[in-house]
C-alpha cells in the first residue's frame, strides 16, 4: 500500500518568462513577495435535461485557467520588475503576452527534469498600491491561453523541453 504524503505548496512552482522574447526565454520563479497563489480552472460547462429525464446533466466543455497573484512590490525582483513594466506601460493585447510554466516538483524528476506545463498567458494588471504605512502591493492575474504544452523543466539549467510523444 502506498504511503500518503502531504504536498508542500513550495513543490508547485510557477515560472514566468521575463525575457523580451519567447525565442530565448528567461524563466523567473514567482515566489518572493507572494504569500498565496492558486490556479483557478474556471470550468466552462453546459447543462441539459432531456425530456425523458427528471435530473439534468452538466458537461465540462473547456477550462479558462487563471492565476491571481497578489505580490508585495520588491524592487529588483525579476517578476516584479517585468510585471511592473507592463503596468507602467499599460500594455494590452500582444504586448501583455508572455509564457508561464507550472512545474510539479512533488513528482519524481526524470533525467534531471520535473513534469511541467508551458502555457501562453496574458498578464492582467488588477491593482497597485495599498494602505498607508504598509508595503505596496502589485496584484495581477495570469490568464492562461489555449492548451498547455506538456514537458519537463530542469530547475538547475532553467530549460523547458516539450514531450515528444505523439
Amino acid at each position: 500500500m502506498a504511503v500518503k504524503q502531504k504536498i508542500k505548496r513550495s513543490k508547485l512552482a510557477v515560472f514566468l518568462n521575463t525575457a523580451a522574447t519567447a525565442a530565448k526565454p528567461e524563466w523567473s520563479l514567482v515566489g518572493d513577495g507572494v504569500t498565496e497563489m492558486s490556479i483557478t480552472y474556471n470550468p466552462q460547462t453546459s447543462e441539459v435535461t432531456y425530456i425523458n429525464q427528471n435530473s439534468g446533466t452538466t458537461d465540462v466543455e473547456s477550462y479558462k485557467p487563471t492565476i491571481a497573484t497578489p505580490m508585495t512590490a520588491l524592487a529588483g525582483d525579476a517578476v516584479f520588475e517585468f510585471v511592473d513594466g507592463m503596468r507602467m506601460g499599460r500594455k494590452v493585447l500582444a504586448d501583455c503576452m508572455t509564457e508561464c510554466l507550472l512545474v510539479y516538483l512533488y513528482k519524481d524528476a526524470v533525467a534531471g527534469g520535473y513534469p511541467a506545463e508551458k502555457n501562453a498567458c496574458a498578464i492582467q494588471i488588477d491593482d497597485f498600491g495599498g494602505a498607508g504605512g504598509e508595503s505596496a502591493k502589485l496584484n495581477f492575474t495570469l490568464n492562461l491561453q489555449g492548451d498547455a504544452i506538456a514537458g519537463k523543466f530542469d530547475p538547475v539549467t532553467k530549460t523547458f523541453s516539450a514531450n515528444t510523444n505523439a
